[in-house]
């Protein structure tokens, strides 16, 4: 699903969801400075910021956003040990802002 398909299907959704833009990627990434990310209390929706540990860290803040936290700029590090046993090994730094994709739906969190 590319980013124009993200955006469309927001605009039907019927709750409250949170959208994670990559705003910089420096290095190798597995997605570039303008994917996008549909994210709901329970997962993703729809779209990708790169899949693994980095999108993960990312749903795992958006959470925070459905308990009433502010919007802010999740900074994903690709750039671990070769060695490691971590799969996040693509090289490069993405920084990937989050917020609410459709703050009235939000209530009064």
């Amino acid at each position: 699903m590319d980013e124009k398909e993200v955006m469309a299907l927001l605009a039907s959704l019927e709750e409250p969801a949170v959208l994670a833009t990559i705003v910089s990627a420096k290095g190798s990434t597995p997605r570039k400075t303008g994917a996008r990310m549909l994210i709901g209390r329970d997962g993703v929706i729809a779209g990708t910021v790169g899949g693994g540990c980095g999108e993960g860290e990312v749903i795992t803040a958006a959470q925070d956003l459905f308990d009433g936290g502010p919007p802010t700029t999740v900074r994903v590090d690709l750039t671990d040990d070769f060695t490691s046993w971590s799969p996040a090994v693509c090289g490069g730094i993405m920084n990937v802002f989050i917020e609410r994709a459709n703050p009235d739906l939000f209530g009064d969190v």
